[in-house]
C-alpha cells in the first residue's frame, strides 16, 4: 500500500490481463462493456473511493518467455546444443513489445475517517479498510471476467518506477529478477522539466491531456488506434473519480432544473432551440436513468505519456499518437508547464491527479 500524507489517500495496485477484445464479436464487447460499468458502480457505492486509475503500458519485450520457457521445457545437460540455444536466447535482445495493465484503487482517508477509527485508526486501521475494498473489487472483476493477478508488492512498484524513467532500463530489469527491487532506488538520478516536455535518466518525455472525449456513439473499442499503435513507447492513463450517489443524483437535479427553466426563458423569449441544448438535455436524462438503474456517475481524466530515446524520435511518436486519437474521435492537448507533475499521473500508477 502507498500512503499519500498530502493527498490524504492510501492506494493498492492490482495486474489484470484481459483477452483480445478486439477480435470478439460486437454484441460480445457491449456484454463486456456493460460488466465493466458495474465494476465501476461498485467504486461509487461505498463513498470511501477517492479515485481508480486504469494504466496500460507498453514495455518492451526482454525475452523473459524464452527464459522461462528453456527453464521449464528444455534439457541443459551440457551438450553443444544445450549451450548454444541457452547462450542464443541468454543473448537475445528486445524482440518486440507487450502490454501490461495494472487498476489502482485510493482510499479517501478523510471521507474513511469513521471506519478507520473503528478499525484502531492510524495506518493500521486505513490498511483494514482498504482491504475491504480491495476484497470487494476482486469479486467485482472477476465477475466481469477480467484475469486478476496479484496485488503488487514494493519491488514490484520499484520496478514500474523505474521502468518509467529509465526506459533503457526496462528489459534488463525483467530478465534479472534480482536487481532494481529496492523502492530507494526506484526514482530518477536526473530529472529536467521544460515547458512542453520532460527529460530523465534515459528517455524524453511529452504527456497529452484527451481534452475531448467523442460526442457521438461510438462502438466499444474506439481507443484501438491509441492503445494498439506499434512501435511507440506510451502509458496510457484513465483516471476515475468516483461520486456519491446522494450527491450525484443532486447535481442532476440541478443541471435538470436549469435546463428546464434555461428552455422555458428561450420559449418566452421566442428564441429556437439549437441542438446542442437537446443533446445536453438528452444527456442529463441519460445520466439519471443510468443512476436510477444502479449504475455509478464518475468524472473521467484521460493522459497519454509518450517516451523516445532522442527529442526528434519523441516528435515522431507524439504526431503519431495525436493522429491515433483523431481517428479514435478525441482531442488532445499537451500538458504545457507541468510535465513533471503530469509524468507522475500519466505514466505512473499512483492514483494521483494534476
Amino acid at each position: 500500500m502507498i500512503h499519500d500524507p498530502h493527498n490524504q489517500t492510501l492506494t493498492a495496485i492490482i495486474a489484470v490481463s484481459h483477452p483480445a477484445f478486439v477480435l470478439l464479436d460486437p454484441s460480445e464487447q457491449e456484454r463486456r462493456v456493460a460488466t465493466w460499468g458495474r465494476v465501476l458502480a461498485t467504486t461509487c457505492r461505498s463513498g470511501r473511493i477517492a479515485r481508480l486509475q486504469v494504466c496500460e503500458r507498453t514495455l518492451p519485450d526482454g525475452g523473459s518467455g524464452l527464459v522461462e520457457w528453456w527453464r521449464n521445457h528444455g534439457t541443459d545437460d551440457g551438450s553443444w546444443t544445450s549451450t548454444v540455444y541457452r547462450e542464443l536466447i541468454d543473448r537475445a535482445g528486445p524482440a518486440g513489445e507487450r502490454h501490461a495493465t495494472t487498476i489502482s484503487l485510493a482510499l479517501d482517508l478523510r471521507a474513511a475517517a469513521r471506519q478507520v477509527r473503528t478499525n484502531g485508526g492510524g495506518i493500521k486501521g486505513a490498511a483494514a479498510v482498504l482491504r475491504q475494498e480491495m476484497t470487494t473489487l476482486v469479486t467485482a472483476l472477476r465477475a466481469a471476467e477480467l484475469s486478476v493477478g496479484t496485488w503488487l508488492t514494493p519491488s514490484e512498484v520499484a520496478v514500474i518506477l523505474r521502468s518509467a524513467y529509465d526506459p533503457a532500463a526496462a528489459a534488463l530489469l525483467e530478465r534479472h529478477g534480482d536487481i532494481g527491487r529496492s523502492l530507494a532506488t526506484a526514482g530518477p538520478v536526473a530529472v529536467t522539466e521544460s515547458w512542453d516536455r520532460l527529460r530523465s535518466d534515459s528517455a524524453h518525455h511529452a504527456v497529452l491531456w484527451i481534452s475531448e472525449w467523442p460526442r457521438s456513439q461510438v462502438y466499444p473499442g474506439f481507443l484501438a488506434p491509441v492503445l494498439l499503435s506499434s512501435g511507440i513507447q506510451r502509458a496510457f492513463s484513465l483516471i476515475c473519480t468516483p461520486i456519491r450517489s446522494d450527491q450525484a443524483a443532486r447535481d442532476i437535479r440541478k443541471k435538470k432544473t436549469e435546463l428546464i427553466s434555461d428552455a422555458a426563458q428561450r420559449s418566452k423569449m421566442g428564441q429556437i432551440e439549437d441542438a446542442s441544448q437537446t443533446a445536453e438535455y438528452g444527456d442529463v436524462l441519460q445520466q439519471e436513468a443510468d443512476l436510477t438503474a444502479g449504475h455509478g456517475v464518475l468524472r473521467y481524466t484521460g493522459f497519454i505519456s509518450v517516451s523516445a530515446p532522442t527529442p526528434d524520435e519523441l516528435d515522431t511518436a507524439v504526431a503519431a499518437i495525436e493522429q491515433a486519437a483523431i481517428q479514435a474521435s478525441c482531442e488532445t492537448r499537451r500538458l504545457v508547464g507541468q510535465q513533471a507533475r503530469a509524468f507522475t499521473v500519466a505514466a505512473l500508477p499512483l492514483c494521483r491527479t494534476v
